[in-house]
């Protein structure tokens, strides 16, 4: 087994670890990040209902256009402040993080602190 392999499987069992404490709720929904080489993914999640709530990524159309010249880091706090303040209109004050197994440093501690300052509690 190659090294990307064990790191990905690696991955995918803490992401089964904290899945079993970290559930979202109607009033508490999951905030998920998924984190590829390019870009960076945030979900708000319903997990009792099994729906996607709000969502934001570096892909989105209107995202696109303000990420000129951003590094990863700043583009992942921008997808956060959209994300948080997705979330702020559709009724959502608190959430639930959900890392997915990757440490908390970086781009995924940078989409934490731009739903913080949109407003979300976690």
């Amino acid at each position: 087994m190659d090294s990307n392999k064990k790191k990905y499987l690696a991955r995918k069992k803490r992401q089964r670890r904290v899945r079993a404490s970290v559930i979202g709720t109607s009033q508490r929904p999951r905030l998920n990040i998924y984190r590829s080489l390019a870009n960076i993914y945030a979900q708000v999640i319903d997990d009792e209902a099994g729906k996607t709530l709000v969502s934001a990524s570096t892909i989105d159309k209107e995202v696109v256009t303000q990420l000129e010249g951003l590094s990863k880091v700043d583009a992942a706090k921008l997808v956060g402040k959209i994300v948080g303040e997705r979330a702020k209109d559709a009724g959502i004050n608190s959430v639930v993080f959900d890392r997915a197994g990757y440490r908390y440093h970086g781009r995924v501690a940078a989409v934490a602190e731009g739903a913080r300052e949109a407003g979300l509690e976690f």
